[in-house]
């Protein structure tokens, strides 16, 4: 009996031990403005010189754009050059944009409207359960050069709500946490086809601190990534839905995303 008991009491800690913390698990964001791009560009010098003895940063872009039908982000991330040693890497979105000075320990912490914390690992296979920000800790960390695209369905592109990360940054770490380089998000608009090694400036205000409250958003069952192999592109129709009331919005949304993703790929 008491072997029953104990048992129980780790089968339940286990449980708990994925519990995103004081505001729950993440919710999906199902109305994300359909057309949305967002971009960041890795500057031409590392944060941690270190890394980079005689000179240099990670090289690429993260881009990421609303889903055809507004649930979840779709991402497509695209860096080589990264350090030799000291894999493999991680990466976040981080609560705070990159000041002109270029400090990645500016950035604060992981994007984490819902206080959860660093201190349990992510489960990939429960991303609901993980901070907003841990991109690699539900997608895959990177260990060399990456061009993958997938969704998360948790992140946003929707202003005004916890997850919304377009004035926010994203930092690429050693597997120690060491901060290698940093970049800021900024809206672009299809079409526009400006590239270049530093960090734009985002496009709307300073975040406030993302512990403020619970993210107002809209939820549904949580969903796994949708990840691609290297040099594909996410099917449009992988999270469709039938836009109720109105027989022609799923084609005007597929056709934004569709867009989108041609901009993109």
């Amino acid at each position: 009996m008491r072997m029953s008991i104990a048992t129980a009491v780790l089968a339940a800690a286990s449980v708990s031990a994925q519990d995103t913390g004081k505001l729950g698990d993440a919710a999906v964001v199902s109305d994300n403005p359909v057309g949305a791009i967002y971009k960041a560009s890795m500057p031409e010098t590392a944060f941690t010189k270190s890394a980079y003895p005689s000179g240099g940063n990670i090289k690429g872009n993260v881009y990421a754009l609303s889903s055809p039908d507004g649930t979840g982000v779709i991402f497509k991330v695209k860096l080589s050059g990264l350090p030799s040693e000291g894999g493999p890497f991680i990466y976040h979105l981080h609560d705070q944009p990159v000041p002109e000075t270029g400090n990645c320990t500016s950035t604060l912490a992981h994007l984490d409207p819902y206080d959860r914390g660093e201190a349990t690992p992510c489960d990939s296979k429960a991303p609901q359960t993980c901070q907003v920000g841990d991109l690699s800790g539900k997608h895959g960390t990177i260990t060399g050069d990456i061009d993958a695209t997938y969704t998360d369905n948790f992140a946003s592109l929707k202003e005004g709500i916890g997850a919304f990360f377009g004035n926010r940054s994203i930092v690429v770490h050693f597997a120690n946490k060491t901060r290698i380089t940093c970049a800021n998000f900024e809206r672009v608009e299809a079409g526009n086809t400006c590239s270049g090694g530093g960090s734009p400036s985002p496009t709307t205000s300073r975040p406030s601190s993302s512990a403020t409250g619970v993210p107002t958003t809209t939820t549904g069952s949580p969903i796994g990534s949708n990840a691609t192999k290297t040099g594909s592109s996410p099917s449009p129709t992988t999270s469709f839905v039938q836009a109720a009331g109105n027989a022609n919005a799923p084609t005007v949304m597929l056709a934004a995303g569709a867009a989108a993703l041609a901009f993109l790929l």
